[in-house]
């Protein structure tokens, strides 16, 4: 069992380095999409308690659902005689729960766009990745947010899931990558504040850990004092979670990271140029295996252990 969850993991992260991403109607994330958003819709238009319980309730169900079906699957393939077919099905279910080629490749386009077409073109990729209004952004900020995204990104969309994956095998990668689309989508202030107030709560708990796991990871640390500069810069940001990796990108780069009017990162460190957006893909490159290695450790270990 141990072995083939191991083996599953990096037989996933070679999927996604030949393929990326599959087309939406392919892509479990994508049906999960379309099911929250008409039910996110229905159930903001409630009032605000009734719209607090009927999303906790929704969120709930949805989570027991995904778990337990990715439980049962992984358990019948891993009864299996064919090891070859089990880890084959364990990573082509592995693998939509993370997407760093989609990430780096994105973030790396922003770049190129800005030094091979101008402020105009880089707007409108970095737009692909951002929520926020890009369209005034001069070259710094467009820097500043991609570099931004890549680091918190970098959690939600690859650490995070692996993490949970060493710790619960496919039903914890699956569950945390709905309750990641699930905030994606309802955890907002305004229309969705109440109908998603859980949904970002849940998210917040169960990305607590890999959010300081993905800092180590940007920065090795380990000295207390690097540790407690960390942990300030991490407390600028509104988020309890967000400001860690992002935090540790900009010590570990040396720049000053933004949002303006929210927060500032490193006030005292350079405006980002060329070279840190390359960098900083070296150094999310390098978070992003060590995870995949780690979390395959685990596996590995458990098997040897048990």
């Amino acid at each position: 069992m141990n072995w083939a969850l191991a083996l599953a993991l990096p037989l996933a992260w070679s999927l996604d380095a030949l393929f990326g991403e599959p087309r939406n109607r392919f892509h479990p994330v994508a049906w999960l999409g379309a099911v929250l958003a008409p039910l996110g819709r229905r159930i903001s238009t409630q009032p605000p308690w009734g719209a607090f319980v009927a999303g906790a309730i929704a969120w709930s169900a949805i989570a027991l659902t995904v778990g337990l079906a990715a439980w049962w699957w992984q358990q019948v393939l891993l009864r299996d005689p064919t090891p070859w077919w089990c880890l084959l099905w364990l990573a082509l279910m592995l693998k939509p729960c993370f997407a760093w080629r989609m990430l780096r490749d994105e973030v790396r386009a922003v770049e190129q766009a800005l030094s091979r077409d101008g402020l105009e073109a880089a707007r409108g990729r970095l737009a692909r990745l951002v929520s926020r209004d890009v369209q005034r952004f001069d070259e710094c900020q467009i820097r500043e947010t991609a570099i931004e995204t890549l680091a918190e990104n970098l959690n939600d969309s690859v650490v995070a899931p692996l993490v949970w994956y060493a710790i619960a095998g496919l039903p914890g990668a699956v569950v945390y990558r709905f309750a990641n689309t699930a905030d994606a989508m309802w955890g907002y202030r305004g229309r969705y504040e109440w109908a998603g107030k859980w949904a970002a709560r849940a998210d917040d708990a169960l990305s607590w850990l890999p959010a300081r796991i993905t800092a180590w990871l940007i920065s090795p640390i380990c000295s207390p004092t690097a540790w407690r500069t960390l942990r300030a810069e991490a407390a600028r940001t509104p988020s309890p979670n967000g400001g860690w990796p992002m935090g540790a990108m900009a010590l570990a780069l040396g720049v000053r990271l933004g949002k303006p009017g929210v927060y500032l990162l490193h006030p005292a460190g350079s405006a980002p140029g060329r070279a840190h957006i390359e960098r900083a893909l070296q150094v999310a490159t390098w978070a992003a295996h060590a995870a995949m290695v780690l979390a395959t450790a685990a596996w590995l270990l458990r098997g040897a252990w048990s």
